[in-house]
């Protein structure tokens, strides 16, 4: 019963929660990031390499042919196998837009939260704020 009210009290907090919600945002910001990719960033990238397509990348480790993607998929349902090098490309692709615009989020994060600090340390003091301190004070020199 006890390990019962201990997981309550866990998923009771605001950091699952918070957990969890990065999680999913997560999840669709890749999606959207591997749609860019594959959609708008690799076809670019294909026509300024002269036309390859680096889904079709692969090392072939086995024997039969592998040139166009339905030799791959002939391949493929062989169990031959293979090495998807322009995949790979893909991903690392994928992996540094992700990189960079997490990046620029996070150093804006910080430069606000900067900025919340700054107004936070420049707000005078409210009155009970400093009978508080005052009475600190009094309560260390009584020591």
């Amino acid at each position: 019963m006890s390990m019962l009210n201990d997981f309550k009290a866990f998923i009771a907090k605001g950091n699952i929660l918070d957990l969890a919600i990065a999680v999913i945002m997560g999840a669709a910001f890749g999606a959207v990031v591997k749609s860019l990719t594959d959609g708008i960033i690799m076809p670019v990238v294909g026509l300024l390499t002269g036309g390859i397509d680096f889904k079709s990348k692969v090392w072939n480790l086995g024997d039969l042919p592998v040139r166009d993607g339905k030799e791959i998929e002939a391949a493929i349902a062989a169990k031959q196998p293979l090495i998807y090098y322009g995949q790979f490309i893909n991903e690392i692709i994928t992996f540094l837009i992700v990189a960079i615009v997490m990046f620029f989020l996070a150093r804006y994060a910080i430069k606000l939260f900067k900025g919340l600090e700054a107004e936070a340390e420049a707000t005078p003091p409210t009155g009970e704020e400093v009978l508080l301190a005052e009475i600190r004070d009094l309560l260390k020199g009584g020591k």
